[in-house]
């Protein structure tokens, strides 16, 4: 039975808040998973991280995690000395994960978040130093029995990984049994021809995990796209593992500033107002699981 979950980041405008609360708000809402920025992790202590994994322990909540890589730590790099940085910054991530109890990593963790501010005729050099750093990266994940998930995205998010085909190629150079695809239906909706077709294209066994989002990243339901066709394409292949939507809603704060929501798109977010759409949510997506029978 596919897990359901729920990006922090729906509630807060920083992308650093109180795990905690959103920890029990999640579950008090019907999620199994609770996603958040993985680089949260390194601004922790050791015994805070245990604390949280204790609390969703408790609650019956998964934590997952994503990650917007920092440009800092660009593992892409021409620069030499910037990618072995980036290396290493993603190496300790995925040690603090092992300690929280967390297993699953995915975003654009491949790269740098956002395009390389250069004319390119050939993206080939920057794949090379990605998959040159990921084949170091990904002997710690199997260490530390973290799966990690380069996910295609957007041309105005990355250069390295904006399809389906492009993940899996990168993964077949990768060769670990853990890497993974994360399939995302809002990056879907701007560069695949199908999104039905990206969906087969991949497969279960080499999608780990998979995000929901409208075309204007509301909650599933309230845009345009087809959702009969994702989930049906979804259960075609048998998915079965874990589906985390990943709404913005809410201009201001870093989130606002990252994702560029320039204006609210849910009238009068309060607290309150996003906690009724993210009950609306899990209840659109369990219809949707039962309407192909994968619930």
């Amino acid at each position: 039975m596919n897990q359901l979950g729920i990006f922090m980041n729906f509630w807060e405008k920083n992308w650093i808040a109180d795990h905690a609360k959103y920890i029990r708000k999640a579950a008090k809402l019907g999620y199994d998973i609770l996603e958040f920025q993985a680089q949260a992790l390194l601004e922790m202590s050791d015994e805070r991280i245990l604390e949280l994994k204790k609390i969703a322990d408790a609650e019956g909540i998964r934590l997952t995690y994503s990650l917007g890589l920092d440009p800092a730590y660009d593992v892409s790099s021409l620069d030499e000395t910037q990618r072995q940085g980036g290396v290493k910054y993603l190496q300790n991530i995925i040690k603090k994960m092992e300690l929280a109890g967390g297993d699953l990593l995915s975003g654009v963790s491949y790269a740098g978040w956002g395009t390389p501010g250069v004319v390119m005729n050939d993206k080939t050099p920057y794949w090379n130093q990605s998959v040159k750093s990921m084949k170091e990266i990904i002997k710690t994940a199997e260490a530390c029995g973290v799966t990690y998930c380069v996910e295609a995205v957007n041309r105005f998010e990355t250069c390295i990984i904006n399809t389906a085909a492009e993940a899996l190629a990168y993964i077949e150079e990768i060769d670990s049994p853990n890497i993974g695809v994360l399939l995302d239906t809002y990056h879907m909706n701007i560069e695949e021809n199908s999104i039905g077709d990206a969906i087969r294209l991949v497969g279960a066994d080499r999608m780990k995990n998979f995000h929901t989002g409208e075309n204007n990243r509301t909650a599933p339901g309230r845009g345009h796209l087809n959702w009969d066709e994702i989930f049906g394409a979804l259960a075609e292949i048998g998915y079965k593992g874990p589906i985390v939507s990943e709404p913005f809603v809410m201009m201001g704060g870093e989130v606002g500033r990252d994702i560029h929501v320039f204006r609210d798109l849910v009238e009068n977010p309060t607290e309150e107002r996003i906690d009724a759409e993210a009950a609306y949510l899990i209840d659109f997506e369990k219809k949707m699981l039962a309407k192909y029978g994968m619930r």
